[in-house]
């Protein structure tokens, strides 16, 4: 449990509120909702929260959803146990509606077999499971507990790396995993304090995550290093700063990606074959960073690997489009060239 000491007078209050307002503001979540949970204090206040939100006259169905991905042995299990327990914890109490769905997978086994990225991999696979279960129950939302202190790690993690306005946005609050089904963060704008201090009121229990803590991992030291200092000497408000920070990226990014769908739907042309075609009369009236922001739309509508599309990679396809350079290889086999009055993207080119 918690020390009292991270427990403010008012700090409990706030994950409840954000539950209640999310819960309103879904246009039709009346089938239900699956719930992400860990074990770990943000699913489990984030279960606790929107099962309290409930209307108590005709609860909305929530699957408590949990996926085993055998990555720490002994551990790993214990996590869904607790997770099992929960469910059983709050079934017994009378909360009605409650259902429970678990899987188990072999992540490293699969990580080894693909030589994919281990963390990678285990995010990609949470997400395509939770959708599939989604599928199953008829569901449109999919809620995780991602905080303020995530979307604080998450901008700092990227501005290290280098980013540019995409980057800042962090982590949405509500995106498309599909058509028809959406991801939902109803506690983004909790702090790690407030979930905790939820968690204490209520005397709620949950695990505790040993990986966490490792320091191997630049976002463990971000987490446990970075911001402590920053908070320490710089700004103690550093967690909302950098939420705000995020914020306003998205709401400018909005702006420019509309413009650059805008540039999309005028420049496209026919495919010929498999290559995609773009006029130049209307990307050569386009600056430089709405042609990038363009060709990044395309990358992922056409689910072309990103991963090495790093700012020059972008750089040098507008390039291409400005006349700079007559072709350029691009990371996953792709090219792009440059044939009288149009711009060829593809593979074979």
């Amino acid at each position: 449990m918690p020390d009292k000491s991270l427990v403010p007078a008012l700090d409990k209050l706030l994950v409840p509120t954000l539950c209640v307002g999310t819960l309103r503001s879904l246009s039709d979540a009346s089938a239900g909702i699956i719930v992400a949970v860990s074990g770990g204090a943000d699913s489990v206040a984030l279960v606790r929260a929107l099962d309290a939100a409930r209307d108590p006259r005709a609860p909305l169905p929530l699957v408590l959803a949990h996926l085993n991905h055998q990555l720490r042995g002994r551990d790993s299990d214990a996590d869904e146990e607790f997770v099992v327990a929960l469910h059983a914890q709050l079934s017994s109490a009378g909360r009605p509606n409650l259902m429970l769905c678990r899987a188990h997978q072999d992540i490293a086994a699969q990580a080894r077999a693909e030589g994919a990225n281990l963390e990678a991999l285990a995010r990609r696979e949470r997400y395509r499971w939770l959708a599939e279960t989604a599928r199953t129950h008829g569901m449109r939302y999919i809620a995780t507990g991602h905080n303020a202190n995530d979307q604080a790690e998450t901008v700092l993690h990227r501005l290290l790396r280098g980013t540019g306005l995409r980057g800042l946005r962090g982590i949405a609050a509500r995106r498309e995993l599909e058509p028809g089904l959406t991801l939902i963060r109803p506690l983004l704008a909790a702090t790690r304090a407030n979930i905790l201090a939820y968690l204490h009121e209520l005397k709620q229990p949950y695990r505790e995550d040993a990986t966490n803590r490792d320091q191997r991992y630049t976002r463990n030291r971000i987490r446990h290093e970075l911001i402590p200092h920053l908070a320490e000497h710089y700004n103690p408000a550093i967690i909302s700063v950098l939420a705000g920070l995020a914020e306003q990226a998205d709401e400018a990014y909005r702006i420019e990606e509309a413009s650059a769908l805008a540039l999309l739907t005028q420049a496209e042309l026919p495919r010929a074959g498999e290559l995609l075609i773009f006029d130049l009369r209307h990307l050569l009236t386009a600056p430089h960073h709405r042609v990038r922001e363009m060709f990044h739309l395309v990358w992922t509508r056409e689910n072309w690997p990103l991963s090495g599309m790093d700012r020059a990679a972008w750089e040098r396809l507008a390039r291409v489009v400005f006349g700079e350079l007559p072709a350029v290889d691009l990371p996953g086999g792709l090219n792009a060239r440059r044939r009288e009055r149009v711009v060829q993207v593809g593979r074979g080119g």
